[in-house]
């Protein structure tokens, strides 16, 4: 390398550096329909396991309906009634 009056060489020197280039971005439309898909399927399979289950739970009515008869619970309708009021917003 020769190197002139400036200081500089006098033949630029080139340093290879390498490219590197990411793989291109998804889309977010493919992004957001996959998400969908998959968000789709999951609720199939909630909906498919609520479906699978009994409405009512025999064993648990029947336990607290022993509980009611034996006197180990109480049942307060005034305060089942204030609570349900409070829940579905009433002012009364």
């Amino acid at each position: 390398m020769k190197i002139n009056s400036s200081g500089l060489p006098a033949t630029p020197v080139v340093v290879a550096t390498p490219v590197v280039t990411a793989p291109p971005a998804a889309s977010p439309v493919a992004s957001a329909s996959e998400a969908a898909s998959a968000d789709g399927a999951m609720l199939q399979r909630a909906r498919a396991a609520l479906k699978d289950m009994p409405e009512i739970d025999a064993a648990k009515v029947a336990a607290v309906r022993d509980a009611l008869a034996k006197g180990e619970i109480t049942f307060d309708p005034a305060k089942l009634a204030g609570l349900i009021a409070r829940y579905h917003g009433s002012k009364g």
